[in-house]
């Protein structure tokens, strides 16, 4: 998911004439290295063990939850630094939703899946690695 987000920003026609990716928000180049990098810590974590899996989905959907909670207050990113580093874009309401949403939603999934499925996990084998 991480991969295809990070390849369809430099399809043409994917994002519009201002840059901004389906027609939503603008990624740029560190949004783009971070979405790469999810996907990179994704997939060792996955290769590696159950154990790092889970602890991906719960570092990396606590991330994103606080990334979408800044976003949410402060219509900025805390992940890209955009915080400390970017001007107040003066969103509408709606518009700062649907910027923060997908965050939302997949740090919220990583959560559960880390915090709540993974407790019900935790001293089974996994059955790529240690079958």
């Amino acid at each position: 998911m991480f991969f295809l987000t990070t390849a369809l920003t430099y399809i043409p026609g994917v994002s519009d004439a201002e840059g901004n990716f389906l027609g939503l928000f603008r990624l740029d180049l560190i949004d783009d290295l971070l979405h790469f990098g999810s996907g990179v810590w994704a997939m060792l974590a996955a290769w590696h063990s159950t154990r790092a899996s889970l602890a991906y989905f719960r570092i990396f959907g606590s991330l994103y939850l606080l990334d979408a909670a800044v976003g949410l207050v402060t219509q900025r990113g805390i992940l890209d630094l955009g915080v400390f580093l970017a001007e107040y874009p003066n969103l509408s309401v709606w518009e700062t939703v649907g910027a923060n949403l997908p965050h939302i939603l997949i740090g919220g999934i990583a959560v559960l899946i880390g915090f709540v499925w993974g407790r019900n996990t935790q001293g089974r084998p996994n059955a790529t690695r240690d079958a």
